[in-house]
């Protein structure tokens, strides 16, 4: 992987993945340019926990996707941008969707444009395993068809569809990764496994959770990534869409016992109906193909399996422990 000395920025830096993804940039001798969204306060979100020597080497820049103008200017004398910023919560994406039309449609575009005229060598952009719906076969490959089962999903399978045009349309060097739920350190609690280990750790004999029955493909963060940081050179991948999943498929319920399992405690479950998806809107199944990653990408999970799962899941309880961020979060609250 040949990225020392590489000018990145990462969009969405200041975000779950992307403080990730800018952390391991800099380990991997990057120049990193972080693209946050502007707050008053100055903050910058998750890259504010990392190490004092690690955000030393970090250009920070405050914007907003939704100005293209700031994102160009972000872009200027770049050579890889990481394309992370997105509003990802599906839920509130019922409440407000034309924000997630601005923001990871359009947003998306002024990236896209940004990459053309400032021809920079390659973009990696970020799509999601929502884009699919429920699964008509598994493991699924990239030529699943694709169904927007919520608002947040239609605008992400419009962001893929505006990266593959600018591909065959301006040769724009586009690369799109698909992450199957990510999950790991830093997540918040609008994701399902923090709801679970922040319940378990808070004490509670009873987890609250939406629907049970839904399987997902589960990959840690360190495992996405390494797929985004193999995906900067991968000869073969410009203009290819490619999952990066476990392969692995697992009921939300049994996820919930894996948990609860792991960390020795005993727990029923309970089912709240404030946190359930519209019927339709619900993805039932997921669980990635993910042969196409191996072949191009050279990219195979660390953390595959329930064994993988179960190591991550650990990992993940270990660090909100060890954060102290678990005192600050409403285990028990609803978060949209």
């Amino acid at each position: 992987m040949r990225l020392t000395g590489k000018r990145a920025v990462v969009t969405g830096a200041c975000g779950f993945i992307g403080s990730h993804l800018t952390e391991r940039l800099v380990r991997a001798g990057a120049e990193v340019t972080a693209f946050v969204m502007y707050q008053p306060t100055g903050a910058a979100g998750w890259l504010d926990t990392l190490p004092e020597e690690t955000r030393r080497q970090i250009r920070i820049i405050a914007g907003d996707i939704r100005d293209a103008a700031a994102v160009r200017r972000a872009l200027a004398g770049q050579q890889l941008v990481f394309h992370l910023a997105a509003l990802i919560g599906i839920p509130y994406s019922y409440q407000a969707p034309e924000s997630y039309v601005d923001t990871n449609v359009k947003g998306t575009l002024h990236v896209l444009q940004a990459v053309q005229e400032l021809e920079l060598e390659r973009m990696i952009h970020t799509s999601t395993s929502e884009v699919y719906g429920s699964a008509r076969y598994v493991p699924m490959s990239e030529s699943h068809p694709l169904q927007g089962q919520s608002p947040y999903a239609a605008t992400k399978i419009g962001a893929d569809q505006l990266a593959n045009a600018f591909y065959h349309s301006f040769r724009t060097p586009v690369v799109t990764l698909r992450p199957f739920n990510t999950y790991g350190p830093r997540q918040s609690l609008r994701a399902v496994l923090p709801t679970i280990l922040s319940q378990l750790g808070s004490g509670s004999s009873v987890l609250r959770l939406g629907a049970l029955h839904p399987t997902r493909d589960f990959t840690y963060v360190q495992d996405t990534v390494s797929g985004f940081l193999a995906a900067a050179d991968a000869p073969d991948a410009l203009g290819e869409t490619i999952n990066l999943g476990s392969g692995f498929e697992i009921s939300i319920g049994e996820a919930a016992e894996l948990a609860a399992d792991a960390l020795g405690v005993a727990v029923s479950i309970d089912t709240e109906d404030r946190r359930l998806r519209p019927e339709s809107s619900e993805v039932t199944r997921l669980c990635a193909d993910n042969s196409k990653a191996q072949r191009l990408l050279r990219w195979t999970p660390d953390y595959g399996g329930r064994d993988g799962l179960r190591r991550g899941l650990l990992e993940t309880a270990a660090w909100l422990r060890s954060s102290g961020i678990l005192q600050s979060y409403a285990s028990r609250s609803y978060h949209l």
